[in-house]
């Protein structure tokens, strides 16, 4: 049993978003060692396990019945929500306290969760205990589980912990405090930014960031210029951006400048993003001009475009026509269609990109020329639309032409007798109603560094 719960737990764990994606990229030629891991687990396993884990793969958009007839049959539906409701009964809190001793880390991992979510109060008691046992595992089990269970009667303890002698309880101990969120965990929490382990380091600077107060901003800008661990670095920049205080833009702007890591200069400018003002602009454009590292520039220049200055759309014009990454072109034609909204001014550079090698760019050329509603874009805009052969791009460019207000009588024509569909969905939406026609089709740029 231990085996099955480790290898399937594990297994359907890792099918996170991030991880469909990809293999939803994937050529038909490729196997993942996810579903690989999976299938071969599946073998054989109990009606219990397997039905836990067909329902971590059920679909979430859609909270209708499940299917009439499933291989599975009456087990799916004897077990398949047995984990989801209630407190636990008291046999079934006193095998998962056990569970917490076991010598499988997979039963142990399983135990904490269940304890933490189900268990209620007398959870809550065992997992104080356990952050005296003279076993470190049992204290950072401990730990994990009063963060999991977010009371606020773990405070006072957890603060105790921080000063643990093994760098695991510091760190889970600093995690938990986190999640509380309680104002008193900050100086504390301060102070273990400056831990000799760099984990410990990193959960008490994502612990910062979760507790709102800008305060803290100093000690991260610190940490930004000076800690040792990359990865720590990066956690101070996301900090950072969540504060949202301006205080912090000194400090990822030279991050952005000057770190050697490019994944501390791309979270620098996603957190100068968030933070917005003009004051951040100079040293994003720097970044989209010259940063070697293309996830870098994109992220500038997905920053530029949530700030919204008007004045980045030229510097964004010049990314989105001769950037060599397509992904950067890309996010650069979306960032100005928000610079630029309703100016009723195209930069000629964006009109270039209607011709990109790459449809994803020229989507959000489109795009952003709706935005942009430049009436003198229109002829332009109804050239790329006659030679586009991408079926997204063309919804794109009808929609630009028609908020645009150009198209002669004949193309409108058309757009309208088109055997197409879509094509006939979109004109008609556009001339229906422009305000109502919307940002459709909205391609969201890439970027999303969290920690």
């Amino acid at each position: 049993m231990p085996r099955f719960v480790a290898v399937i737990f594990a297994a359907v764990v890792s099918l996170s978003a991030d991880s469909r994606d990809r293999l939803q990229g994937a050529s038909v030629a490729e196997s993942s060692p996810e579903i690989e891991a999976l299938l071969t687990a599946a073998r054989g396993a109990p009606p219990l396990i397997c039905a836990i884990a067909a329902r971590s793969l059920n679909d979430s958009w859609w909270s209708g019945a499940d299917a009439p007839a499933t291989p599975l049959g009456d087990a799916r539906r004897e077990y398949g929500n047995g984990l989801a409701r209630g407190p636990l009964s008291g046999g079934d809190l006193a095998l998962v306290l056990e569970a917490l001793d076991a010598d499988d880390a997979c039963v142990q991992e399983l135990g904490v969760r269940l304890a933490a979510r189900r268990g209620g109060a007398q959870a809550e008691e065992a997992f104080m205990a356990r952050l005296s046992s003279g076993a470190a595992g049992q204290r950072a089990i401990a730990a994990m589980g009063l963060g999991l269970m977010d009371t606020e009667a773990a405070v006072a303890p957890l603060l105790g912990t921080l000063r643990d002698a093994e760098p695991t309880v510091r760190a889970n101990a600093a995690w938990a405090l986190g999640r509380i969120e309680h104002g008193s965990a900050l100086q504390p929490l301060t102070r273990a930014m400056s831990d000799a382990s760099a984990t410990v380091r990193a959960a008490a600077v994502v612990a910062v960031g979760q507790l709102d107060s800008v305060s803290s901003v100093p000690a991260l800008s610190r940490i930004l210029r000076t800690d040792a661990e990359a990865s720590v670095r990066r956690l101070a920049a996301w900090a950072l951006g969540e504060l949202g205080s301006r205080d912090g833009i000194s400090a990822l702007a030279g991050a952005l400048r000057d770190d050697r890591e490019p994944r501390v200069r791309e979270m620098s400018a996603w957190a100068l993003g968030e933070i917005g003002g003009r004051s951040a602009d100079g040293s994003l454009h720097d970044a989209l001009r010259r940063d070697a590292d293309e996830t870098v520039r994109e992220t500038a220049a997905w920053a530029l475009g949530e700030i919204g200055d008007r004045g980045s759309a030229d510097v964004l014009a010049a990314a989105a026509a001769d950037d060599r990454s397509s992904r950067v072109r890309g996010t650069a034609a979306w960032a100005i269609g928000n610079v630029a909204e309703r100016s009723g001014s195209a930069p000629g550079a964006l009109l270039r990109v209607l011709q990109d090698e790459s449809a994803d760019t020229r989507l959000k050329a489109a795009w952003a020329l709706g935005e942009v509603r430049d009436p003198s874009a229109a002829g332009q805009i109804e050239a790329a639309l006659n030679r586009e052969t991408d079926a997204h791009v063309r919804r794109a460019l009808i929609r630009a032409l028609l908020l645009a207000g150009g198209g002669s009588r004949e193309s409108v024509s058309a757009l309208l007798s088109s055997r197409d569909p879509t094509v006939r969905e979109a004109a008609i939406r556009g001339l229906v109603g422009r305000e109502a026609f919307g940002p459709w089709p909205w391609p969201w740029p890439r970027p999303r560094p969290f920690p």
